[in-house]
């Protein structure tokens, strides 16, 4: 057998459960199954009590029975399943709200279980969602000292008789093959590496992953197999960063010119911080030198990003080039537009707006004078990269928000240039040093870490539903002084009615509290046009309402200065990077600035932690630090913007020393021999690489 052998010919496998984990684990192969890793162990060794229970954060093993089984409908077509676990110390509730029909067909009551899971408090009682269940006889007491891998299953699986157990039997007999010889594995990194860091050979490693003698074995296990994932993430990126660097063409942007230099001696509002100045440098620096720039500028809320880009734009006029911004919403890309006209008023530069709202005569108007090289700088949406969008001569593209982009949206600019144009991506949504390092390897990074003097930090506070007659009161003292506040809902997606019946509920709410004429109050959300939200918009920053209520579509690109407050309702719903960039639409004038966060009583363990964190630090950098703990990093490689980063078991923030060696040993490497011929296994997976589109290296 080999690690290429159908999955069908193994022991205990046969041609239905190979078909189910064909669907739904995408497992074909003994190497792929080999490498669908368990992600915890029963340590038979280490048994837990229910009275012992006290913290809802550490998973725990119990052994008890079952009691008093009942099914309560949730909603029309759902259900919830609850049991009681009794061990002898007291009871636990067990909770379904999935696959109950399989639960109640499988657990017997008054029969021994071993149960494990995470628990957590709910109206003062202990329980445990969705736990990994077994029958305790099902684990002879002589295995009560080995780790016994426990494996996510679907419930197709199981219905198949495919559950964590049957399918650790299945693994059991792989793995024997391994041991047996029957099976090899070839070693992927270089014996240096492996003396170097006393990593344990890859057999042996996969073997000990799925069933470890001991504490130690799993820990080398786990080690050499985090190691290999983290060091040819960094491979790639760091193999890609050094080609585009040797190899690719650029623009040489050397003059600095009237534009840049008339901008920065008569129209510049207030004077550049240290970091917007040496964020400045790097970037001319990298236009200058003939290569392709492909840069990444962080800052917090509020911390000069755009008046970065228009001083680098500039330069990209100067040396007779057109730039462009693309920003994710309208409201952002017409906030840009005319902040744009307003600083650059009286200076020899066309600036102008493309959106998908624009009417079709403009439009074409437009795009004749982009292609004629008639516009210096364009702002727009989604709308600048349609294919009939052609610019004369294209020598810098800055993308705002750039997460907020597909990357292959974002690629489409790349190509509206014969020579590739400059690329300055830009994010209000610091990504955590550890992440960076690790993933940004085809990215030169910038970080504006100062904020404009006279900035007051924004106090932030957690208040639930009982508290709200006193928000209110506050509220009604901030507008009283002449003050604005916003009222932000959850809307998770647009079509969703019953968050827009929330929104118009919400209003209703505020409206009671807040009446007119006294209070006047707008309401923007994503149904309505882009007039009607410009109309809306225009009110509360003319200071003709008092209140905005919103929902996330004013996340990014609304600057009211005199906005002092802002409540963000049901708060919970929202992740962190989410909430910080709501609370960063206020403090963005010289008073004091406040955030509150409206949420029910019962939090669940993921929800505190935001809340808490939101309330503790206003440092985005650290909110990025503790988002990506809670959410993970995103496959920023691929094109999954959201979730897990493609690794089985190392994670880039719990595992940073080993970020950092692959990091430093890459590097070296590289430095030493760039094109890896004294390493023919590193070559090879070069090459197979090649075939894979690296997103990283278009931003």
């Amino acid at each position: 057998m080999t690690l290429s052998t159908d999955i069908l010919y193994l022991k205990g496998m046969g041609p239905a459960r190979a078909k189910v984990l064909n669907s739904e684990l995408n497992i074909f192969t003994l190497g792929q199954l080999l490498e669908y890793f368990p992600f915890r162990y029963i340590d038979r060794s280490v048994m837990g009590t229910i009275a012992a229970i006290s913290d809802e954060g550490q998973d725990v093993v119990l052994q008890g029975r079952i009691t008093n089984m009942q099914t309560t409908a949730v909603g029309k077509f759902k259900e919830r399943l609850t049991a009681d676990l009794y061990d002898g110390t007291g009871y636990l509730q067990l909770v379904w709200f999935a696959g109950t029909k399989w639960v109640r067909e499988k657990l017997k009551p008054n029969t021994n279980y071993l149960v494990f899971g995470r628990p957590s408090l709910f109206n003062g009682q202990w329980q445990m969602t969705h736990p990994e269940i077994e029958n305790a006889s099902d684990h002879p007491e002589k295995e009560r000292e080995k780790f016994l891998p426990v494996y996510n299953t679907t419930e197709k699986m199981k219905s198949h008789g495919l559950g964590s157990r049957a399918l650790a039997r299945i693994t059991e007999n792989l793995v024997g093959l391994l041991q047996i010889r029957q099976l090899s594995v070839e070693e992927n990194l270089p014996q240096d590496i492996l003396d170097h860091f006393r990593l344990i050979p890859r057999q042996q490693a996969l073997a000990a992953i799925h069933y470890p003698d001991s504490r130690q074995q799993l820990d080398a296990a786990r080690t050499r197999l985090k190691f290999e994932e983290l060091f040819f993430l960094q491979l790639d990126y760091q193999y890609a960063h050094q080609q585009r660097a040797s190899r690719s063409q650029g623009r040489i942007f050397t003059h600095v010119g009237d534009h840049f230099n008339g901008f920065y001696k008569e129209k510049i509002p207030f004077p550049l911080t240290g970091a917007q100045k040496r964020v400045i440098r790097e970037i001319r620096e990298d236009m200058r030198t003939g290569r392709q720039m492909n840069r990444l500028v962080q800052g917090d809320v509020g911390s000069g990003k755009t008046l970065v880009a228009l001083m680098c734009m500039l330069l990209a006029v100067d040396n007779g080039s057109q730039a462009c911004l693309m920003a994710p919403t309208e409201i952002l890309a017409t906030q840009h537009f005319y902040t744009f006209q307003r600083m650059l008023d009286g200076m020899d530069v066309n600036v102008q707006l493309l959106t998908g709202s624009l009417r079709a005569a403009t439009k074409k108007k437009l795009k004749q004078q982009l292609a004629d090289g008639e516009i210096d700088l364009l702002i727009g949406t989604h709308a600048l990269i349609e294919d009939d969008v052609a610019f004369r001569d294209l020598g810098l593209v800055v993308i705002d928000e750039q997460h907020r982009f597909g990357v292959e949206q974002r690629s489409k600019l790349w190509q509206k240039s014969a020579v590739p144009p400059h690329i300055l991506v830009m994010t209000a949504t610091p990504i955590p040093r550890t992440l960076a390092m690790t993933l940004y390897g085809d990215l030169d990074c910038s970080i504006i870490d100062e904020l404009p003097p006279g900035r007051q930090p924004v106090r932030t506070y957690h208040r639930l539903e009982r508290n709200r007659p006193l928000v209110f009161s506050f509220l009604k003292k901030q507008i009283d002084d002449g003050r604005q506040v916003y009222i932000v809902y959850p809307l998770i997606e647009e079509s969703e009615k019953v968050d827009l019946k929330n929104l118009q509920d919400g209003l209703e709410m505020v409206q009671n509290y807040f009446p007119r004429p006294q209070y006047q109050t707008s309401m923007v959300h994503g149904r309505l046009t882009a007039d009607e939200k410009a109309f809306e918009m225009d009110r509360f920053k003319r200071g003709q309402t008092h209140i905005m209520v919103a929902t996330t579509v004013i996340e990014v690109g609304v600057d009211v200065p005199n906005a002092t407050v802002m409540v963000i309702e049901n708060a919970e719903r929202f992740g962190l990077s989410q909430l910080h960039q709501l609370r960063g639409r206020v403090g963005r004038g010289g008073g004091q600035s406040y955030c509150i966060l409206m949420t029910k009583d019962n939090l669940a363990y993921s929800s505190q932690e935001r809340i808490r964190t939101m309330c503790a630090t206003t440092d985005g950098f650290q909110i990025a630090e503790a988002d990506l703990r809670l959410r993970g990093p995103g496959d920023i490689q691929g094109l999954q913007q959201s979730g897990a980063l493609d690794l089985h078991l190392a994670s880039i923030v719990d595992d940073e020393p080993l970020v950092a060696a692959t990091r430093d040993t890459v590097r070296d490497l590289l430095n030493a021999d760039p094109s890896l011929g004294r390493y023919p296994l590193l070559r090879q997976h070069i090459e197979h690489s090649k075939n894979k589109m690296l997103w990283g290296k278009i931003s």
